[in-house]
């Protein structure tokens, strides 16, 4: 067997399913000013050649992509995820180096589910006042994330779709090659494995008068194998994954937790 051919057979599948994912996708939405906002931030943190420093950048993806069911999307699958995974390491990067990106924005992680509603009361109809109990709390994630944004270390580009999500991971990508080997990828999101493309799904509400609902999904390109071999080959990459034995210790902890 021939090994050559076999690894060239390999790539020609993976071009080919790159091709298709990204020629299929719907048009990126605000890609313009997505670029715009990186191509600033790039050429905020790179420093001139020959000037014997180094830029280190991180991107971190965290939250759960939705897969939509119909163009014009009414219904649609979702992967839940909290935004803890990303967002803690998110905090603690942003006080270090600069950084590219979730559900839970950055230094939030300390601050309850719904902070808005939590963390604050209004003892009239004039007044907005923070619960004491979350005063200290609220003050330094406000102070962090103002630090960050002043100095330039953060760079937030929400997504919401399977297909926002893998097409401005990309963007981000490319725009992270002039950085080199001092590129992280901290990928924390939970990334749906199947979606229905584009190009055949329904433009409108599915009529639930049809009848029973069969969906036929496409498995979501390997975005990872993108990264690392066409958009940034020197980028270290860091990745998670969820096993069943995973699902199996969380279900049995929670077992315990409801008998006791």
């Amino acid at each position: 067997m021939d090994g050559t051919c076999h690894f060239d057979d390999i790539q020609e599948t993976l071009n080919s399913e790159i091709e298709e994912f990204f020629s299929s996708a719907p048009p990126l939405k605000d890609a313009t000013d997505i670029k715009r906002k990186l191509n600033e931030f790039v050429a905020m943190h790179l420093l001139p050649s020959g000037s014997g420093k180094t830029s280190r950048v991180v991107c971190v993806t965290s939250g759960g992509t939705t897969v939509p069911l119909e163009q014009r999307c009414v219904r649609y699958m979702d992967n839940f995820s909290s935004g803890h995974r990303g967002a803690v390491p998110q905090s603690w990067i942003c006080r270090n180096l600069p950084l590219s990106k979730g559900d839970m924005p950055a230094f939030c992680s300390s601050l309850p589910d719904d902070p808005l509603l939590e963390c604050f009361h209004c003892p009239n109809d004039t007044n907005v006042q923070v619960q004491p109990s979350y005063a200290e709390d609220v003050a330094n994630a406000i102070g962090s994330h103002q630090a960050a944004t002043t100095r330039g270390s953060l760079l937030k580009l929400p997504f919401t779709t399977i297909f926002e999500y893998i097409q401005i991971l990309k963007e981000v990508a490319l725009s992270m090659r002039e950085f080199g080997p001092n590129t992280i990828f901290y990928l924390a999101a939970a990334v749906s494995d199947f979606y229905v493309p584009w190009d055949t799904m329904t433009e409108h509400k599915i009529q639930s008068r049809s009848g029973p609902l069969n969906l036929r999904l496409a498995q979501v390109l390997k975005m990872l194998s993108v990264l690392r071999k066409e958009c940034a080959p020197l980028a270290f990459c860091i990745s998670f994954k969820v096993h069943l034995h995973d699902l199996f210790l969380k279900t049995k902890c929670l077992s315990n937790s409801v008998g006791d």
